[in-house]
């Protein structure tokens, strides 16, 4: 009997190659090509009837556009984070740690559901009494919710097709294999077929669809990936297991906005929705201290409070930068803005940069915070009780806006902060009550209004 003929295929965009290399030729990744079994053509004609028939050619002004139908999953920040809630034939994709709470996330969802829908809980993890241990530690009823432990596609399609769910969880995707492949479960193939087999399922029947995804130790959803292309959102669960605090990211929604997040508290009866998640990211001072501003950021369509801490201190010969939750890079250049615009030099000094509560800030409108608390910081003299700020800071020192500048200065004075340093043009033209905003053009300006506050 002749071997079987193997060939590499990239992990990261589904290449294949006839010999392993170090690169992709594809897209360049570095040792992300696998081997795999060459699958033959045979035994696979059947692959494909799950497509749904075509549709006829038509113009784009005659098609009714229609907002989709969406079912709330009884988790207020989880629907924040699709949209609204599941859609009807939506494929979701979830990915995060292992531990941080994926399952018991969507346990919660699927017990919720149960109560207005027919609901399919698919686990290749854990067996049924796993399952059934869990909720009940977790005070679920589950009385309406289907459970089938199984990994083989073909049997799981079948179910899918028998009971008819109108939503359905698939925990995990790297546990599934279909049987017309030669190769393990967790394989590219395996993952890419099993993730494309599911989705069409999904669509022709209407069935909305979770699929749980293993994460790199980068960080990033494993697999090809053309996994994340194939479904319709793209949720990440993030979190440090040493907090009780968990984030919910949209990174991809073909039905809502981007950039949502969810902010979930783990306690012992699950994961809880936290209403007001400005009070995470806000440390408890009871008097200010140097180094410390805090930063109205937006994520999404919310305005959150995070507090930003600077520790500026002797560095010697060789300085270091260090940041949690900003980008390095940036802060180097920011450091660079400070000494030619306003004259503060940290050429000598460490300097350290971090963001309360483990949130990751990628938006440039934290530039002014930033500067302002290592100001703060090499000053030895905190910043006034109830301060606030945002802007980006340009290479020439201007400060410019940050969109929805006025949602931000509304957050802020309702949680009771009094002084904002803000870009000239996101002053408000109405005085808001009990907010004192201070406008400025330019990165002198910033350092001068508060040497005299």
């Amino acid at each position: 009997m002749a071997s079987p003929k193997t060939h590499y295929v990239c992990a990261e965009c589904g290449a294949s190659s006839a010999k392993w290399l170090g690169r992709c030729p594809s897209c360049g990744a570095w040792n992300t090509l696998t081997e795999t079994v060459v699958e033959t053509a045979g035994g696979g004609k059947n692959r494909f009837q799950a497509l749904a028939k075509s549709q006829p050619v038509a113009t784009l002004s005659e098609i009714e556009a229609r907002d989709f139908e969406r079912t709330p999953t009884g988790l207020e920040e989880l629907d924040r984070v699709l949209g609204g809630g599941i859609v009807a034939g939506g494929v979701v994709l979830i990915g995060g740690d292992p531990g941080i709470g994926k399952s018991t996330l969507l346990l919660q969802a699927v017990d919720s559901l149960s109560r207005q829908m027919k609901v399919l809980y698919v686990t290749g993890e854990e067996s049924g009494a796993q399952v059934a241990m869990r909720a009940r530690r977790l005070g679920l009823d589950g009385s309406q919710v289907r459970v089938l432990a199984e990994i083989g596609l073909e049997k799981i399609l079948a179910t899918v097709e028998a009971e008819q769910p109108d939503f359905c969880v698939i925990d995990s995707i790297q546990t599934l294999y279909s049987e017309q492949l030669a190769s393990a479960p967790g394989s590219v193939a395996q993952v890419r077929e099993c993730a494309a087999q599911l989705t069409r399922s999904a669509k022709a029947s209407g069935c909305a669809m979770v699929l749980v995804g293993h994460v790199t130790k980068e960080g990033q959803l494993a697999g090809p990936r053309v996994l994340e292309h194939i479904v319709d959102t793209v949720l990440y669960f993030e979190g440090d297991t040493h907090s009780s605090f968990r984030l919910v990211r949209a990174i991809k929604n073909r039905f809502g906005a981007v950039n949502e997040i969810g902010v979930f508290a783990m306690t012992e009866k699950g994961l809880k929705g936290v209403t007001n998640p400005s009070a995470i990211f806000l440390s408890t001072h009871g008097e200010p201290v140097p180094g410390s501003c805090v930063l109205v950021t937006l994520e999404g369509t919310r305005p959150m409070l995070v507090e930003l801490q600077a520790l500026v201190d002797g560095g010697g010969v060789s300085p270091r930068r260090l940041s949690v939750g900003l980008e390095r890079d940036r802060l180097a250049m920011l450091l660079a803005v400070l000494h030619r615009h306003a004259g503060v030099a940290t050429m000598d000094q460490d300097v350290f940069v971090n963001a309360v509560g483990g949130v990751r800030i990628s938006e440039p409108a934290a530039d002014l915070a930033v500067l302002l608390a290592i100001q703060s910081s090499l000053r030895g003299k905190p910043l006034p009780k109830g301060f606030v700020a945002f802007g980006e800071v340009g290479l020439a020192g201007e400060v410019r806006p940050a969109p929805r500048g006025q949602e931000r200065l509304k957050e802020a004075a309702k949680l009771g902060f009094a002084v904002a340093v803000v870009p000239q043009a996101n002053a408000p033209k109405k005085p808001i009550p009990g907010l004192t905003v201070h406008g400025v053009a330019r990165i002198e300006e910033a350092m001068d209004i508060v040497r005299g506050l």
